[in-house]
């Protein structure tokens, strides 16, 4: 059985569709430094590490869409982009789990 087919990405430029990939790559990072998720420290310290690289460029990508006079975001395609890449799961492992009060 195949799996569902995915929908399209909706039309990016290239200096959206860059942004869209640096975010989500340190939000995967930021995922594994979550000291609120199961892990060990080694694990955490290099994924810090790698947050370095990946934020810088994550500037440089917002940079680019400045200079180019891409000054707003359209955060309407720019979070269906996010959604159809998994986006709302990447992003679930940042925020706190679920406890149960203390």
């Amino acid at each position: 059985m195949l799996p569902p087919e995915l929908p399209p990405l909706p039309a990016l430029t290239r200096a959206e569709a860059e942004l869209i990939d640096r975010y989500l790559e340190a939000v995967d990072l930021l995922g594994r430094i979550n000291p609120a998720r199961d892990g060990d420290t080694y694990r955490g310290l290099r994924a810090a590490q790698a947050l370095v690289g990946k934020a810088v460029a994550l500037r440089d990508a917002l940079a680019l869409m400045h200079r180019r006079g891409e000054t707003e975001l359209h955060t309407a395609t720019l979070a269906r982009a996010l959604r159809v890449l998994d986006g709302e799961r990447r992003t679930a492992r940042v925020i706190l789990p679920p406890g149960s009060g203390s």
